[in-house]
Protein backbone atom coordinates (compact mmCIF):
# COMPACT_ATOMS: atom_id res chain seq x y z
CA UNK A 1 0.00 0.00 0.00
CA UNK A 2 1.55 3.41 -0.66
CA UNK A 3 1.51 5.61 1.90
CA UNK A 4 1.93 9.17 1.55
CA UNK A 5 2.32 12.06 4.50
CA UNK A 6 0.25 14.71 2.48
CA UNK A 7 3.44 17.11 2.75
CA UNK A 8 5.83 14.78 0.81
CA UNK A 9 5.31 13.95 -2.76
CA UNK A 10 6.70 15.30 -5.73
CA UNK A 11 8.49 18.34 -3.63
CA UNK A 12 7.20 20.32 -1.03
CA UNK A 13 3.46 19.46 -1.28
CA UNK A 14 0.88 21.66 1.45
CA UNK A 15 -2.65 22.28 0.01
CA UNK A 16 -6.09 22.25 1.31
CA UNK A 17 -8.11 20.50 -1.39
CA UNK A 18 -7.70 16.99 -3.31
CA UNK A 19 -9.12 16.74 -6.61
CA UNK A 20 -9.98 13.10 -7.79
CA UNK A 21 -10.22 13.12 -11.81
CA UNK A 22 -11.76 9.67 -12.04
CA UNK A 23 -11.31 8.83 -16.33
CA UNK A 24 -14.64 6.88 -17.72
CA UNK A 25 -13.02 3.58 -17.06
CA UNK A 26 -13.22 3.70 -12.93
CA UNK A 27 -14.03 4.93 -10.23
CA UNK A 28 -11.85 5.61 -7.07
CA UNK A 29 -13.56 5.32 -3.54
CA UNK A 30 -11.66 5.48 -0.36
CA UNK A 31 -11.62 2.47 2.25
CA UNK A 32 -13.28 3.95 5.00
CA UNK A 33 -16.44 4.23 2.75
CA UNK A 34 -16.30 8.28 3.43
CA UNK A 35 -15.20 9.26 -0.31
CA UNK A 36 -16.51 8.17 -3.31
CA UNK A 37 -15.82 9.49 -7.11
CA UNK A 38 -17.16 7.62 -9.86
CA UNK A 39 -16.16 6.93 -13.17
CA UNK A 40 -16.51 10.16 -15.25
CA UNK A 41 -16.04 12.07 -12.71
CA UNK A 42 -14.58 15.22 -10.74
CA UNK A 43 -14.42 15.57 -6.93
CA UNK A 44 -12.85 17.43 -4.73
CA UNK A 45 -12.47 16.98 -0.87
CA UNK A 46 -11.02 19.22 1.56
CA UNK A 47 -8.31 18.89 4.26
CA UNK A 48 -8.69 21.32 6.63
CA UNK A 49 -6.96 19.52 10.06
CA UNK A 50 -4.14 16.93 10.96
CA UNK A 51 -7.11 14.29 11.44
CA UNK A 52 -7.25 13.28 7.28
CA UNK A 53 -6.30 9.75 7.08
CA UNK A 54 -7.90 8.50 3.84
CA UNK A 55 -6.76 5.14 1.56
CA UNK A 56 -8.14 5.26 -1.89
CA UNK A 57 -8.54 2.86 -3.76
CA UNK A 58 -8.72 2.67 -7.99
CA UNK A 59 -11.59 0.39 -8.92
CA UNK A 60 -11.25 -0.33 -12.84
CA UNK A 61 -14.56 -0.50 -14.64
CA UNK A 62 -16.05 -3.90 -16.20
CA UNK A 63 -13.27 -5.04 -19.03
CA UNK A 64 -10.29 -2.51 -17.34
CA UNK A 65 -7.87 -2.24 -15.27
CA UNK A 66 -5.19 -0.19 -12.91
CA UNK A 67 -2.49 0.14 -14.40
CA UNK A 68 -0.81 3.23 -12.50
CA UNK A 69 -1.59 6.52 -10.58
CA UNK A 70 -1.02 9.25 -13.27
CA UNK A 71 2.56 11.47 -12.69
CA UNK A 72 1.77 15.04 -12.66
CA UNK A 73 1.95 18.30 -10.86
CA UNK A 74 1.02 18.93 -7.67
CA UNK A 75 -0.50 14.91 -8.52
CA UNK A 76 -0.28 12.71 -5.21
CA UNK A 77 0.47 8.97 -5.45
CA UNK A 78 2.23 8.07 -8.72
CA UNK A 79 3.00 4.87 -8.29
CA UNK A 80 1.34 1.47 -9.39
CA UNK A 81 -0.61 0.01 -6.40
CA UNK A 82 -4.03 0.54 -6.61
CA UNK A 83 -4.17 1.25 -2.78
CA UNK A 84 -2.83 4.76 -1.74
CA UNK A 85 -2.90 6.05 1.91
CA UNK A 86 -2.59 10.12 2.47
CA UNK A 87 -2.40 11.59 5.39
CA UNK A 88 -1.67 14.86 7.54
CA UNK A 89 -1.13 13.84 10.92
CA UNK A 90 3.29 15.13 9.39
CA UNK A 91 1.91 18.41 9.83
CA UNK A 92 1.05 18.49 13.99
CA UNK A 93 3.52 20.63 15.65
CA UNK A 94 5.00 22.42 12.64
CA UNK A 95 3.18 25.85 11.99
CA UNK A 96 4.76 26.56 9.06
CA UNK A 97 2.66 23.24 7.59
CA UNK A 98 -0.70 24.03 9.60
CA UNK A 99 -0.83 27.68 7.79
CA UNK A 100 -0.79 25.86 4.37
CA UNK A 101 -4.16 24.05 5.81
CA UNK A 102 -5.56 27.36 4.86
CA UNK A 103 -4.51 28.18 1.65
CA UNK A 104 -6.39 27.43 -1.74
CA UNK A 105 -3.99 25.37 -3.48
CA UNK A 106 -5.14 22.21 -4.97
CA UNK A 107 -3.52 18.84 -5.37
CA UNK A 108 -5.01 16.06 -7.74
CA UNK A 109 -5.59 12.47 -7.71
CA UNK A 110 -6.04 10.42 -11.19
CA UNK A 111 -5.94 6.87 -11.65
CA UNK A 112 -5.16 5.49 -14.87
CA UNK A 113 -7.21 2.06 -16.39
CA UNK A 114 -6.49 0.39 -19.72
CA UNK A 115 -8.46 -2.05 -21.21
CA UNK A 116 -8.23 -5.86 -20.66
CA UNK A 117 -6.54 -7.35 -23.66
CA UNK A 118 -9.12 -9.43 -25.25
CA UNK A 119 -9.48 -11.54 -28.31
CA UNK A 120 -11.54 -8.78 -30.15
CA UNK A 121 -9.13 -6.60 -32.00
CA UNK A 122 -10.27 -2.55 -31.94
CA UNK A 123 -10.83 -1.02 -35.72
CA UNK A 124 -8.48 1.92 -35.53
CA UNK A 125 -9.47 2.62 -39.19
CA UNK A 126 -8.73 6.25 -40.17
CA UNK A 127 -9.23 6.76 -36.08
CA UNK A 128 -8.31 10.10 -34.16
CA UNK A 129 -6.72 9.06 -31.33
CA UNK A 130 -7.62 10.79 -27.71
CA UNK A 131 -5.84 9.67 -24.87
CA UNK A 132 -3.00 11.59 -23.34
CA UNK A 133 -1.40 9.18 -21.33
CA UNK A 134 2.45 8.98 -21.12
CA UNK A 135 2.30 5.47 -19.82
CA UNK A 136 2.37 3.09 -22.29
CA UNK A 137 0.29 0.09 -20.57
CA UNK A 138 -2.33 2.25 -20.98
CA UNK A 139 -2.60 1.13 -24.61
CA UNK A 140 -2.29 -1.88 -24.36
CA UNK A 141 -4.96 -3.79 -27.10
CA UNK A 142 -5.34 -5.66 -30.35
CA UNK A 143 -5.86 -3.30 -33.05
CA UNK A 144 -6.83 -3.49 -36.48
CA UNK A 145 -7.20 -1.24 -40.06
CA UNK A 146 -8.46 -1.97 -43.41
CA UNK A 147 -6.54 0.54 -45.50
CA UNK A 148 -5.89 1.13 -49.40
CA UNK A 149 -3.20 1.67 -51.67
CA UNK A 150 -4.67 4.40 -54.05
CA UNK A 151 -2.55 4.48 -56.94
CA UNK A 152 -2.04 0.75 -56.90
CA UNK A 153 -6.34 -0.26 -55.99
CA UNK A 154 -4.89 -3.00 -53.21
CA UNK A 155 -6.35 -3.30 -50.04
CA UNK A 156 -4.15 -3.78 -46.95
CA UNK A 157 -5.05 -4.95 -43.44
CA UNK A 158 -3.13 -3.49 -40.71
CA UNK A 159 -2.18 -5.81 -37.55
CA UNK A 160 -0.73 -3.91 -34.08
CA UNK A 161 -0.72 -5.67 -30.52
CA UNK A 162 0.62 -3.49 -27.99
CA UNK A 163 1.46 -5.43 -24.05
CA UNK A 164 2.38 -4.40 -21.28
CA UNK A 165 4.13 -5.96 -17.89
CA UNK A 166 5.09 -3.75 -14.74
CA UNK A 167 8.02 -2.51 -16.52
CA UNK A 168 7.99 -2.09 -20.05
CA UNK A 169 5.68 -2.26 -23.30
CA UNK A 170 6.13 -4.12 -26.56
CA UNK A 171 4.37 -2.99 -29.92
CA UNK A 172 4.20 -5.33 -32.45
CA UNK A 173 2.72 -5.15 -36.06
CA UNK A 174 2.98 -5.42 -39.60
CA UNK A 175 3.72 -2.02 -40.59
CA UNK A 176 0.80 -1.33 -42.62
CA UNK A 177 -0.70 2.08 -41.35
CA UNK A 178 -4.22 2.32 -40.28
CA UNK A 179 -5.10 5.35 -42.99
CA UNK A 180 -5.24 5.21 -46.84
CA UNK A 181 -1.93 5.33 -48.29
CA UNK A 182 0.64 6.32 -51.67
CA UNK A 183 -2.17 8.63 -53.03
CA UNK A 184 -1.43 10.63 -56.76
CA UNK A 185 1.38 12.91 -55.24
CA UNK A 186 3.64 10.11 -53.99
CA UNK A 187 6.33 8.51 -55.81
CA UNK A 188 7.47 5.06 -53.85
CA UNK A 189 10.47 3.55 -55.45
CA UNK A 190 9.21 0.19 -54.61
CA UNK A 191 5.81 -1.56 -53.33
CA UNK A 192 4.33 -1.59 -49.93
CA UNK A 193 5.08 -4.70 -48.46
CA UNK A 194 3.52 -6.15 -45.13
CA UNK A 195 6.92 -6.03 -42.71
CA UNK A 196 6.98 -7.46 -39.29
CA UNK A 197 8.27 -5.10 -36.56
CA UNK A 198 8.64 -5.10 -32.91
CA UNK A 199 9.83 -2.32 -30.44
CA UNK A 200 10.18 -2.72 -26.81
CA UNK A 201 9.59 0.64 -24.61
CA UNK A 202 10.07 1.25 -21.24
CA UNK A 203 7.33 2.40 -19.17
CA UNK A 204 7.56 5.38 -17.08
CA UNK A 205 11.03 6.32 -18.46
CA UNK A 206 13.20 8.61 -16.65
CA UNK A 207 14.80 11.78 -18.48
CA UNK A 208 19.09 11.15 -19.40
CA UNK A 209 21.73 13.03 -18.01
CA UNK A 210 22.58 14.09 -21.02
CA UNK A 211 20.60 14.12 -24.88
CA UNK A 212 21.33 12.03 -28.00
CA UNK A 213 21.40 13.04 -31.36
CA UNK A 214 19.47 10.93 -33.81
CA UNK A 215 21.28 8.70 -36.38
CA UNK A 216 20.81 7.19 -39.07
CA UNK A 217 21.47 3.52 -37.45
CA UNK A 218 18.22 3.62 -35.42
CA UNK A 219 14.72 4.19 -35.96
CA UNK A 220 13.35 7.27 -34.28
CA UNK A 221 9.85 6.01 -32.90
CA UNK A 222 6.52 3.80 -33.18
CA UNK A 223 3.33 4.98 -33.99
CA UNK A 224 0.49 3.86 -32.21
CA UNK A 225 -0.92 2.53 -35.91
CA UNK A 226 2.27 0.51 -35.71
CA UNK A 227 4.37 2.65 -38.17
CA UNK A 228 7.34 3.61 -37.08
CA UNK A 229 9.22 7.15 -37.80
CA UNK A 230 12.57 7.89 -39.56
CA UNK A 231 13.73 11.52 -39.75
CA UNK A 232 17.02 11.42 -40.82
CA UNK A 233 17.87 10.57 -44.68
CA UNK A 234 20.73 8.98 -46.03
CA UNK A 235 20.59 11.97 -49.20
CA UNK A 236 23.19 15.01 -49.28
CA UNK A 237 24.58 17.23 -51.36
CA UNK A 238 27.19 15.05 -53.32
CA UNK A 239 27.74 17.04 -56.71
CA UNK A 240 30.33 14.65 -58.23
CA UNK A 241 28.61 11.95 -57.80
CA UNK A 242 27.00 9.84 -60.76
CA UNK A 243 23.15 9.85 -59.66
CA UNK A 244 23.43 13.32 -58.66
CA UNK A 245 20.40 15.45 -59.72
CA UNK A 246 20.52 19.22 -61.22
CA UNK A 247 21.02 20.90 -57.71
CA UNK A 248 24.10 18.12 -56.91
CA UNK A 249 22.24 16.08 -54.72
CA UNK A 250 22.30 12.06 -54.02
CA UNK A 251 18.91 10.65 -52.18
CA UNK A 252 21.14 7.89 -50.41
CA UNK A 253 24.71 6.52 -49.80
CA UNK A 254 25.12 9.56 -47.06
CA UNK A 255 25.89 9.44 -43.61
CA UNK A 256 25.49 11.99 -40.81
CA UNK A 257 28.32 12.71 -39.03
CA UNK A 258 30.40 11.97 -42.38
CA UNK A 259 28.88 13.87 -44.99
CA UNK A 260 27.86 17.48 -44.71
CA UNK A 261 24.80 19.01 -46.38
CA UNK A 262 22.40 15.98 -45.07
CA UNK A 263 18.92 16.58 -47.07
CA UNK A 264 15.80 16.81 -44.85
CA UNK A 265 13.23 14.99 -46.89
CA UNK A 266 10.55 17.28 -45.80
CA UNK A 267 13.03 19.87 -46.85
CA UNK A 268 13.08 19.55 -50.71
CA UNK A 269 10.47 19.64 -53.35
CA UNK A 270 9.92 16.21 -53.73
CA UNK A 271 9.68 15.15 -50.06
CA UNK A 272 11.67 12.03 -51.46
CA UNK A 273 8.26 11.14 -53.09
CA UNK A 274 6.54 11.02 -50.09
CA UNK A 275 2.76 10.82 -49.70
CA UNK A 276 -0.02 13.35 -48.16
CA UNK A 277 1.32 11.55 -45.20
CA UNK A 278 4.42 12.30 -45.43
CA UNK A 279 5.66 8.32 -45.51
CA UNK A 280 7.39 6.31 -48.04
CA UNK A 281 8.59 3.07 -48.66
CA UNK A 282 12.04 1.32 -48.11
CA UNK A 283 13.51 -0.92 -50.59
CA UNK A 284 12.18 -4.04 -49.09
CA UNK A 285 8.57 -1.90 -48.80
CA UNK A 286 8.65 -0.99 -45.52
CA UNK A 287 6.47 2.10 -44.86
CA UNK A 288 7.41 4.44 -42.53
CA UNK A 289 7.18 8.72 -41.82
CA UNK A 290 9.81 10.87 -42.46
CA UNK A 291 7.41 13.85 -40.16
CA UNK A 292 4.20 14.56 -38.94
CA UNK A 293 2.08 11.55 -39.62
CA UNK A 294 -0.99 13.66 -40.68
CA UNK A 295 -3.06 11.33 -39.13
CA UNK A 296 -4.25 9.90 -35.14
CA UNK A 297 -5.16 13.56 -34.19
CA UNK A 298 -6.61 16.78 -35.84
CA UNK A 299 -6.84 20.23 -35.64
CA UNK A 300 -9.53 19.81 -32.99
CA UNK A 301 -7.80 18.92 -29.83
CA UNK A 302 -9.83 18.57 -26.56
CA UNK A 303 -9.00 20.58 -23.66
CA UNK A 304 -5.62 19.06 -22.50
CA UNK A 305 -4.64 18.84 -26.36
CA UNK A 306 -3.61 16.85 -28.61
CA UNK A 307 -3.01 12.97 -27.74
CA UNK A 308 -0.64 10.40 -27.66
CA UNK A 309 0.01 9.50 -31.18
CA UNK A 310 3.68 6.93 -30.78
CA UNK A 311 6.22 6.66 -28.66
CA UNK A 312 9.86 7.86 -29.05
CA UNK A 313 12.97 4.72 -29.02
CA UNK A 314 13.28 6.26 -25.24
CA UNK A 315 10.22 5.48 -24.42
CA UNK A 316 8.45 9.38 -24.00
CA UNK A 317 5.18 10.17 -25.81
CA UNK A 318 4.77 11.67 -28.67
CA UNK A 319 2.03 13.91 -28.91
CA UNK A 320 0.23 15.71 -31.92
CA UNK A 321 0.92 19.65 -32.33
CA UNK A 322 -1.44 20.85 -29.77
CA UNK A 323 -0.94 21.48 -25.78
CA UNK A 324 -2.49 23.30 -22.90
CA UNK A 325 -0.34 26.60 -22.22
CA UNK A 326 -1.38 27.29 -18.08
CA UNK A 327 -0.14 30.64 -18.46
CA UNK A 328 -2.26 31.72 -21.44
CA UNK A 329 -5.08 29.07 -20.36
CA UNK A 330 -5.24 28.51 -23.80
CA UNK A 331 -4.58 25.64 -26.12
CA UNK A 332 -2.55 25.85 -29.68
CA UNK A 333 0.07 24.71 -31.61
CA UNK A 334 3.46 23.61 -29.96
CA UNK A 335 6.21 25.70 -31.48
CA UNK A 336 9.85 24.47 -32.54
CA UNK A 337 12.93 26.29 -31.31
CA UNK A 338 14.76 25.95 -34.21
CA UNK A 339 15.09 28.55 -36.80
CA UNK A 340 16.86 28.85 -40.02
CA UNK A 341 19.60 30.20 -40.51
CA UNK A 342 20.58 34.24 -42.28
CA UNK A 343 22.74 34.53 -44.96
CA UNK A 344 23.91 32.16 -47.27
CA UNK A 345 25.46 28.61 -47.82
CA UNK A 346 29.04 28.49 -48.02
CA UNK A 347 29.79 28.11 -52.06
CA UNK A 348 33.28 26.68 -52.58
CA UNK A 349 33.79 22.60 -53.38
CA UNK A 350 31.42 20.41 -51.64
CA UNK A 351 29.26 23.37 -50.14
CA UNK A 352 25.85 24.25 -52.03
CA UNK A 353 25.68 27.55 -51.82
CA UNK A 354 22.13 29.15 -51.79
CA UNK A 355 19.99 31.01 -49.46
CA UNK A 356 19.11 28.84 -46.21
CA UNK A 357 15.67 27.45 -47.22
CA UNK A 358 15.66 24.14 -45.13
CA UNK A 359 16.43 21.66 -47.87
CA UNK A 360 19.48 20.65 -45.59
CA UNK A 361 19.19 20.17 -41.97
CA UNK A 362 22.21 22.48 -41.34
CA UNK A 363 20.13 25.22 -42.08
CA UNK A 364 18.56 25.42 -39.16
CA UNK A 365 19.91 25.94 -35.57
CA UNK A 366 18.32 25.61 -32.15
CA UNK A 367 17.78 29.27 -31.23
CA UNK A 368 15.11 28.45 -28.01
CA UNK A 369 12.47 30.60 -29.45
CA UNK A 370 9.77 28.65 -29.69
CA UNK A 371 8.05 26.21 -26.91
CA UNK A 372 10.35 23.35 -27.36
CA UNK A 373 13.76 22.24 -26.61
CA UNK A 374 16.90 20.98 -28.36
CA UNK A 375 14.81 17.29 -28.61
CA UNK A 376 11.62 19.25 -29.87
CA UNK A 377 9.94 17.99 -26.39
CA UNK A 378 8.88 19.61 -22.82
CA UNK A 379 7.03 18.70 -20.05
CA UNK A 380 3.16 19.59 -19.74
CA UNK A 381 1.55 18.98 -16.40
CA UNK A 382 4.42 16.81 -15.33
CA UNK A 383 4.80 14.85 -18.34
CA UNK A 384 8.01 15.06 -20.92
CA UNK A 385 7.08 14.15 -25.02
CA UNK A 386 7.42 15.33 -27.76
CA UNK A 387 5.61 16.88 -30.45
CA UNK A 388 4.54 17.38 -33.83
CA UNK A 389 5.73 20.78 -35.01
CA UNK A 390 4.69 22.96 -38.53
CA UNK A 391 8.86 23.24 -39.01
CA UNK A 392 11.90 21.34 -38.34
CA UNK A 393 12.68 19.01 -36.78
CA UNK A 394 8.88 17.98 -37.40
CA UNK A 395 8.40 15.36 -34.39
CA UNK A 396 12.45 14.84 -32.71
CA UNK A 397 15.63 16.74 -32.84
CA UNK A 398 16.80 14.04 -30.44
CA UNK A 399 16.36 11.67 -27.74
CA UNK A 400 15.86 13.12 -24.00
CA UNK A 401 15.92 9.50 -22.77
CA UNK A 402 17.41 6.48 -23.25
CA UNK A 403 17.23 4.05 -26.32
CA UNK A 404 15.97 0.70 -26.24
CA UNK A 405 18.19 -1.86 -28.43
CA UNK A 406 15.03 -2.45 -30.26
CA UNK A 407 15.13 0.07 -31.89
CA UNK A 408 18.22 -0.05 -33.35
CA UNK A 409 18.22 -0.71 -37.36
CA UNK A 410 21.97 -2.64 -37.18
CA UNK A 411 23.61 -0.35 -39.43
CA UNK A 412 23.12 2.79 -41.69
CA UNK A 413 19.41 2.89 -43.26
CA UNK A 414 17.76 4.22 -46.26
CA UNK A 415 16.04 7.42 -46.79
Amino acid sequence: MKQLVLLFMFGALCGCNIQIDSPEEGAVVSASGTYSCAAGSSCSIEVSDILFDETFIAVPAQGYEFVGWKRQDRGLCGGRESNCRLFTSGFSGRAALLTVLDSDQVFTLTPEFVAVLSGAPVDITNAIFVETSGDCALYAQLYEASVLDIQRSIAFDGNIEITADDSSCTITSNSIPNHDFNDATAHFATNTSEVSQSFNLPRLPPLASQTTALSQNNYNAIMLNGVFLDLISAGCYKPNDPQADADGNVAIGCQLGGDDWILDPLGTDSKFGADLHNAHTQPNGLYHYHGNPVAMFDDNPGPNGSPVIGFAADGFPVYGSYFYNSDSGEVRKALSGYTLKRGTRAGGTGDPGGSYDGMYIDDWEYAGAGDLDKCNGMSVDGQYGYYVTDTYPWVMGGLSGTQDSSFSKGGGGPP
